[in-house]
């Protein structure tokens, strides 16, 4: 067993628990933090996607001893700034996106990633970016979906 140390949603946080535990399983289980979902697995259904340095990952594919002590790991319980909701959260209750709810804080934090990402290289979200979010909605809200994508990048 050893200590990992990390940042989860700006606060350093350490864990005492064997290398290969998934991270999703430290965050859900050992940390409390239960909005990245259990889909999958392995990493296909995304309920679990999260950001590693801004970036989107699932934690459900990551082994623990693989994030270092500078890694800042961020959930949807970090995405807000304190009461005010972070704009993509907006748009998903502006869109009324939401049905069984179980995908959306996997689906918000691949949006806001990929929001993030199309912002840095300078240009507007398209269809095409849209297409490459991969995360399964059960409930198949995908239209409502893609609209609050565009409405939350364009307050982001």
């Amino acid at each position: 067993m050893g200590t990992h140390t990390f940042i989860l949603n700006g606060e350093r946080v350490s864990v005492d628990i064997e290398d290969d535990v998934r991270l999703l399983w430290v965050l859900r289980d050992v940390l409390g933090v239960t909005g990245p979902k259990y889909g999958c697995g392995l990493n296909v259904c995304k309920a679990c996607t999260s950001h590693i340095n801004g970036k989107a990952f699932n934690p459900c594919s990551v082994q623990v001893g693989d994030i270092n002590p500078d890694d800042e790991i961020t959930t949807i319980e970090g995405l807000a700034d304190g009461d005010t909701l972070h704009p993509m959260q907006q748009a998903w209750l502006n869109r009324d996106v939401a049905q069984c709810g179980y995908c959306q804080p996997g689906q918000i934090m691949a949006a806001v990633a990929l929001v993030r990402r199309v912002k840095a290289e300078g240009r507007a979200i398209t269809d095409a970016d849209l297409d490459t979010i991969r995360n399964v909605c059960r409930c198949g809200t995908y239209g409502r979906i893609r609209e609050a994508i565009v409405e939350g990048a364009a307050n982001m």
